[in-house]
């Protein structure tokens, strides 16, 4: 048996789970635009925990969303978890955000974009395909008219997230499908993605882990 805390920060979701072998006991969050996370983060894990009747020595690892995203958010997040890694002696357990995003869209075909807004008409994104298998890395890059051509051009494309407002306004494509653009991520869908790298030992190491920041934007063209 396996009892995980899953900790979302990464965004304005200030997001909390406790999960027994992958199966969600309890779910605390609030999506503030105000960025809560300090404030609530350690509240909403009292209250998570004690609405799933364990204590903090029960738990058998700490899982957190390690980006990209809100720099602030996730040292907030990666902070919170590791120390509380280290002081119940228990593993760290990361799940890359955009991969629990997609998680929140089901689809029959075609593929799932998850995005975030980043700056201008840059997003942090990645793309999956219908059963959430890993289509491309994760990387920042700039919205225009032919951004995601390849996979538009196979089948559907189902954009989800907040940096999906961008693509609204430039990609006419048919095959594009914009039916959760203001979907943030969620401690909710880590809980299985965290017990599975339970099972098979995939922990990081807690005194030198650090969130996926990804700084490296493209840049743009100057407009003449």
């Amino acid at each position: 048996m396996a009892i995980i805390l899953s900790i979302e920060t990464s965004t304005t979701n200030c997001s909390v789970s406790i999960a027994k072998d992958g199966e969600l006991c309890a779910l605390k969050e609030e999506n503030n635009p105000n960025y809560s996370h300090s404030e609530n983060l350690h509240k909403f894990i009292k209250e998570a925990l004690k609405d799933a009747s364990f204590s903090l020595n029960d738990l058998n690892a700490i899982a957190v969303s390690k980006g990209p995203g809100s720099y602030t958010g996730l040292r907030i997040g990666v902070s919170t978890a590791k120390g509380l890694c280290f002081s119940l002696d228990i593993p760290l357990i990361s799940i890359p955000t955009l991969e629990s995003l997609a998680h929140q869209q089901q689809v029959e075909k075609g593929s799932i974009v998850s995005m975030l807004d980043a700056r201008r008409m840059e997003v942090y994104t990645a793309s999956f395909d219908k059963d959430h298998n890993r289509l491309t890395e994760t990387e920042a890059r700039i919205i225009d008219e032919d951004s995601f051509s390849d996979l538009l051009a196979r089948s559907e494309v189902h954009f989800i997230g907040t940096g999906t407002e961008k693509c609204k306004e430039v990609i006419q494509h048919p095959n594009a499908r914009f039916t959760k653009t203001e979907q943030v991520p969620s401690a909710k869908e880590m809980n299985k993605l965290a017990y599975h790298k339970y099972k098979i030992s995939d922990f990081e190491d807690v005194a030198y882990f650090e969130p996926y920041y990804l700084k490296d934007f493209i840049v743009g063209k100057k407009k003449a």
